[in-house]
C-alpha cells in the first residue's frame, strides 16, 4: 500500500470529520444525491444481491441497501476513521455480520476484492487522481450495476475546484479534488459492457447508474 497515498486520506478524512459526518446522517439520512443513487438502485431490484461500497464513508448507501434486501456487503475506505463510523451504524443496527470492512486503497487492493452485484462510488471519483485505474478495476468488479455520484463537468464546478485547490496549496495539503471530464469517465464505464438506466444532473454534483449489458 502507498503510505503516503493513505496517510493523506486519514489526515483529510479523520476522526473529527468522520463523527460530525456520523452526527449529521444519525440527524438526517444520507445526503440528497446520496438518496438519489439509493433509490435508483431499489428500482431495479436489490434483494439478495450483493454490494461492494468503495469509499462508503459512514456507509449510507450499505446500511440503506442491506434494510432493503442486500444479503452481503463490503465496504472499502482509506479512511480509518469512517470505516470505523460504518461499521458502527453497522452494530446499531444488527449487520455487522452482513459486512466485511476493508481498510485501504481501493486500487491497490482490488486484485483481492471480490466481485459483486452492485459497485457503488459515491463522490469518491473527484478525490482519486488515476481515474482510469479507479474506473476500470472498479466497473471489473460490478457483476450487474454500477452506481456513481461525481461532479459535473460545467466551468463553474471546474472554477470552484481550482479555487479549492489552491486553498489547500497555501495550506500545504498535499489532499486534491479533481474534475475529471465527465465524456472520459462515461468512455471508460461503457466501453466495459454497461449501458445507462439513470442520471440526474444537480448545480454541482451527477447520479448515475449503469447496468451491465
Amino acid at each position: 500500500m502507498d503510505c503516503c497515498k493513505t496517510q493523506t486520506y486519514e489526515r483529510q478524512f479523520d476522526e473529527n470529520l468522520a463523527s460530525n459526518d456520523l452526527r449529521r446522517y444519525r440527524r438526517k439520512g444520507p445526503d440528497r444525491t446520496t438518496r438519489m443513487l439509493i433509490k435508483a438502485l431499489k428500482s431495479e431490484g436489490v434483494e439478495g444481491k450483493t454490494l461492494l461500497d468503495i469509499g462508503a464513508g459512514v456507509g449510507a448507501i450499505t446500511h440503506a441497501l442491506l434494510a432493503s434486501g442486500v444479503r452481503r456487503a463490503v465496504i472499502v475506505d482509506a479512511s480509518g476513521p469512517y470505516l470505523g463510523a460504518a461499521r458502527r451504524v453497522a452494530e446499531a443496527n444488527g449487520t455487522q455480520d452482513q459486512v466485511d470492512f476493508v481498510h485501504g486503497d481501493f486500487v491497490e487492493l482490488a486484485s483481492s476484492i471480490a466481485a459483486a452485484d452492485i459497485v457503488t462510488l459515491d463522490r469518491v471519483i473527484c478525490c482519486y487522481s488515476d481515474m482510469p485505474s479507479l474506473v476500470s478495476n472498479s466497473t471489473d468488479r460490478a457483476r450487474r450495476y454500477y452506481g456513481l455520484v461525481y461532479p459535473r463537468d460545467r466551468w463553474w464546478v471546474r472554477l470552484a475546484i481550482r479555487i479549492l485547490n489552491f486553498v489547500q496549496r497555501l495550506r500545504r495539503d498535499p489532499f486534491l479534488v479533481f474534475a475529471h471530464p465527465n465524456r472520459e469517465v462515461e468512455d471508460q464505464i461503457l466501453t466495459r459492457g454497461f449501458e445507462g438506466r439513470y442520471r440526474h444532473e444537480g448545480i454541482f454534483w451527477q447520479v448515475a447508474l449503469y447496468r451491465r449489458a
